[in-house]
C-alpha cells in the first residue's frame, strides 16, 4: 500500500488496470494493488502520460474545471491568463485549469501572411520566431513586398510582421537617399591624340521603386555605360587645351546624355560633374614647363610696367617743380626734413639765415659743417 497526498495546487487522475477511473480532489490517499493516481499541476495545461485528452475531456468533473480551446489548421490561437499574454498556441487542441486561473483565447486567422490590425504589436516579442517574419524599413529606405516571389505592394518606413504559413515573404530594400555614381579613370583619346583619364561622378536618387527592378537589368551599370560613352563622345571631338579650358561645358554635356536617359533607367539625375583629368606623364611635364615660362613672362611685364610709371611719375615731378619755384623749395625741405630724421645734431655758422645756410650745406656753397651723433 502506499500513499498519495495532492495539494490544492493539484489534481489526481486515478487508474484501475490502466484505465482511467475519475479525477480526485487535494487530499491524501492510499493506492493498492492494481490502481495507480496521476497527479497534475494546475498550472501546467490539461494532459495525462496514460490516457488522452479526449478522455479526461470527457469526464464530467474534469470539464466543469477546465478551459478548452481548438485550433484549426492555418490558425493559431493567442493564449491570455488572468488577463496578459502567456503565449501562441499552434493547431491542435487544448485544455487548461480554471481552477485559480482565468485563460482566455483570440483566434488568429494566418491564411494570409499579413498580420492584420487588431494584433497588438507588443506581443511578437514573446513569440517565438518560428510563428513569424518581421521586415523593418528604416526611414530612408523603401521595400518591395514579395508572396513566393509575386510582387505584392511597396513597403513605406516602418516595422512589419507576417505570419509563417508556407508562403514565403520577402523584401526587397530601395535606398532613396542621393546616391552618388563614380566612373573612374577612364582613358579617351582627344583630336589631336592625346589619351587623358577622366574621373566622372554624378548623384542620382531611385524615381520608380517597383519598374527600376522588373523592367532593366542592373539600372547602375547601365548609367555608367551612358556617362562613358557621353565622355568618349565629347573628348573626341575637341582638341586636348580646348577640353582644359571647358570641363564645365564637358560636365554638362555628359548630364544632359544622363538626363536624356533617366526616365528609361527609372532615376532622377540630381547633378554630375568632372572630379580629374590626368595626363600622361610627358604631357603632363611639358604644360608645366609652358605654364612656368608664361608665368616668368606675365612678371617681366608687370616688373617694366611698374619701371615706366615710376619713370613717367619722375618726370611729371621734375616737371611740376621747374614751372612752380615755390614747389622747388618745399621739396628742398622736404629733403631737409629726411635728413634731419636722420642727422642726431647740425652746427651752423655764418651770418645768414638757418634756411640759407641749410640749403647751402646741400649744395656745398658755405663752409658750415654737418655732424651726426
Amino acid at each position: 500500500m502506499k500513499k498519495i497526498i495532492i495539494n490544492e495546487n493539484q489534481r489526481g487522475f486515478l487508474f484501475k488496470n490502466g484505465r482511467f477511473v475519475k479525477l480526485l480532489e487535494a487530499g491524501g490517499y492510499r493506492v493498492f494493488g492494481n490502481r495507480q493516481i496521476e497527479v497534475a499541476s494546475l498550472s501546467e495545461p490539461l494532459a495525462s502520460e496514460k490516457c488522452s485528452l479526449e478522455t479526461l475531456c470527457a469526464n464530467s468533473e474534469i470539464e466543469k474545471q477546465i478551459s478548452v480551446v481548438e485550433v484549426a489548421d492555418q490558425q493559431l490561437a493567442l493564449h491570455f491568463v488572468n488577463g496578459k499574454f502567456a503565449g501562441v498556441l499552434a493547431r491542435g487542441k487544448y485544455a487548461f485549469w480554471t481552477v485559480t486561473d482565468r485563460h482566455e483565447y483570440r483566434l488568429v486567422d494566418i491564411s494570409i501572411p499579413e498580420v492584420t490590425d487588431d494584433v497588438p504589436e507588443y506581443i511578437f516579442a514573446k513569440l517565438p520566431a518560428s510563428v513569424y517574419t518581421k521586415i523593418e524599413v528604416a526611414q530612408y529606405q523603401r521595400a518591395r513586398l514579395y508572396f513566393d516571389q509575386r510582387l505584392i505592394r511597396i513597403l513605406e518606413p516602418g516595422t512589419y510582421y507576417f505570419w509563417k504559413n508556407g508562403v514565403r515573404v520577402e523584401a526587397g530594400f530601395v535606398d532613396t537617399r542621393l546616391t552618388q555614381l563614380n566612373i573612374n579613370g577612364q582613358e579617351i583619346m582627344t583630336q589631336d591624340k592625346v589619351a587623358v583619364r577622366i574621373n566622372f561622378v554624378c548623384n542620382y536618387r531611385v524615381a520608380d521603386y517597383v519598374r527600376i527592378l522588373t523592367e532593366i537589368d542592373d539600372y547602375v551599370e547601365q548609367m555608367h555605360v551612358v556617362a562613358q560613352l557621353a565622355l568618349r563622345e565629347y573628348v573626341g571631338r575637341y582638341r586636348l587645351d580646348d577640353i582644359l579650358s571647358a570641363k564645365e561645358e564637358m560636365a554638362q554635356y555628359v548630364f544632359g546624355r544622363l538626363k536624356e536617359k533617366e526616365k528609361e533607367l527609372f532615376v532622377e539625375i540630381r547633378d554630375a560633374g568632372v572630379k580629374d583629368i590626368i595626363l600622361p606623364g610627358e604631357i603632363r611635364d611639358i604644360m608645366n614647363t609652358v605654364l612656368v615660362a608664361e608665368k616668368r613672362a606675365q612678371a617681366n611685364v608687370i616688373t617694366r610696367r611698374e619701371e615706366v610709371a615710376s619713370t613717367r611719375s619722375l618726370l611729371n615731378t621734375a616737371k611740376l617743380m621747374e614751372e612752380n619755384k615755390t614747389l622747388y623749395k618745399l621739396k628742398e625741405l622736404e629733403y631737409v626734413e629726411r635728413i634731419c630724421e636722420n642727422v642726431g645734431s647740425i652746427n651752423l655758422n655764418g651770418n645768414s639765415d638757418v634756411l640759407s645756410q641749410l640749403l647751402g650745406l646741400l649744395g656745398g656753397k658755405t663752409g658750415c659743417a654737418a655732424q651726426g651723433e
